[in-house]
């Protein structure tokens, strides 16, 4: 006998459940407590079809808290992947907090690197509440492309996690620190205000010089009058590695008025100086 779990659906019958939910989620008679029914849906994410699995996912969102407990037993233990790819999305939409260890669990465990993707997506949503979690990746002893998804993650958090962020940044762990840089520099994109200049500005003058190269990359991503007054000085940085790193920030930053600044440098004798001034120059222009 062949496991619901280990057999496709049926196309046809598929699409037909698809239209029968969305109809029923319109008319507000859709029941949440058919166990049976939301055990179904879950099993169609197995189709092949791309745009019926978002359908359901779709769906997963409208229906929220109810058909969680079907995803997140998906997420964790079914055998096809793209069933357990699916689930994360769907757990994305709903941002359920109660998901959070599964998904912390998938991220590190999963034999599948979208499976991977889709449960760091979903983190991501999670607001406040995945930062601790997400943080204990960064710093344990987690293969790098873990601590990437969870980095990955934590920069799209945003505003919701600032005070845990800036809490965070007091942490001894250089990859904490790197990637608590990253976050706020995200959030910076979209809100701008005294703690994060603090922070940021700082980072400036860490002790590992990680940090620091990230923190010049945020500056990118602030206000540009407070940014030029950092970067410019930093173009005759000692340590070639950071001023590069200057000169390629301004370049994003894109501000016509750093241009004398960087054509100035156009003749400067320190090894590949020239060469990111050009590039630099031709990003502003």
């Amino acid at each position: 006998m062949v496991n619901i779990s280990e057999k496709l659906p049926d196309p046809i019958e598929t699409e037909q459940l698809l239209k029968q939910i969305n109809e029923q989620l319109t008319q507000k008679t859709f029941d949440s407590k058919d166990s049976e029914l939301l055990q179904k849906m879950v099993e169609a994410l197995a189709d092949k079809r791309g745009m019926i699995r978002l359908g359901f996912v779709e769906a997963f969102g409208k229906i929220g808290k109810p058909i969680t407990p079907f995803l997140l037993k998906a997420l964790a233990n079914h055998p096809n992947p793209v069933v357990r790819r699916s689930a994360g999305k769907g757990l994305a939409k709903i941002q359920e907090p109660s998901s959070i260890p599964t998904l912390i669990n998938a991220l590190l465990n999963d034999e599948d690197t979208v499976v991977k993707s889709s449960s760091a997506g979903a983190l991501a949503k999670m607001g406040a509440l995945a930062v601790k979690p997400l943080l204990e990746i960064i710093k344990g002893d987690y293969p790098g492309t873990c601590k990437g998804q969870a980095s990955w993650a934590l920069g799209f958090i945003g505003s919701e996690g600032i005070e845990e962020l800036l809490l965070a940044y007091q942490s001894d762990h250089r990859d904490v620190r790197v990637s608590v840089v990253g976050a706020l520099g995200r959030i910076a994109e979209s809100r701008w205000d005294k703690s994060l200049e603090q922070i940021l500005f700082s980072a400036l003058e860490d002790r590992d010089i990680e940090v620091r190269l990230e923190a010049i990359a945020t500056l990118s991503k602030i206000p540009p009058a407070l940014a030029l007054a950092k970067l410019i000085p930093l173009l005759d940085e000692s340590n070639l590695e950071l001023s590069k790193a200057a000169f390629l920030a301004l370049g994003k930053l894109g501000e016509k008025e750093a241009l004398p600044y960087l054509e100035a440098k156009l003749e400067d004798n320190r090894p590949g100086i020239s060469q990111v001034a050009k590039i630099a120059i031709s990003q502003i222009k």
